[in-house]
């Protein structure tokens, strides 16, 4: 994913670690999913397809058994401090759509909750990982 140096939507401004842990995991969630659904949406954007084509691609790659997957993938190379925000979010994940097993949702909301952190405290981190998680097509 594209992470410009100076962010319009965030301004040029980066929050410190400590403030972006003031802001409670789901809001946090909510940001990384944002984000992640944006950056697979630009990595499935070529070869040009039909638009449905790319939205049940997008679909797929997003879906939280996917996110939970990917999130287990990079657990070698987290940070204790990621690894703590990965746990914030894990715990702070609400109910359960009926589809899916706790465990699936309580991950991939750990790992939205860990990319809004980023997006907000530390961008070229986010990007490091993004770049190691795979978006295939589904």
């Amino acid at each position: 994913m594209f992470v410009p140096e100076s962010d319009p939507l965030r301004g040029d401004r980066r929050l410190s670690p400590a403030a972006a842990k003031q802001l409670a995991p789901q809001a946090l969630a909510y940001l990384g999913d944002a984000l992640y659904e944006f950056h697979v949406r630009l990595r499935l954007l070529l070869p040009a397809q039909r638009s449905h084509q790319v939205h049940q691609s997008v679909v797929g790659a997003v879906r939280a058994e996917r996110q939970a997957e990917l999130l287990v993938s990079l657990l070698p190379l987290l940070t204790a401090e990621e690894l703590e925000i990965v746990r914030r979010g894990r715990n702070a994940a609400g109910r359960v759509p009926r589809r899916l097993t706790g465990e699936y949702y309580q991950q991939a909301t750990g790992l939205e909750t860990l990319l809004g952190y980023l997006y907000l405290c530390d961008p070229q981190r986010l990007q490091a990982l993004l770049q190691q998680l795979p978006v295939t097509e589904y």
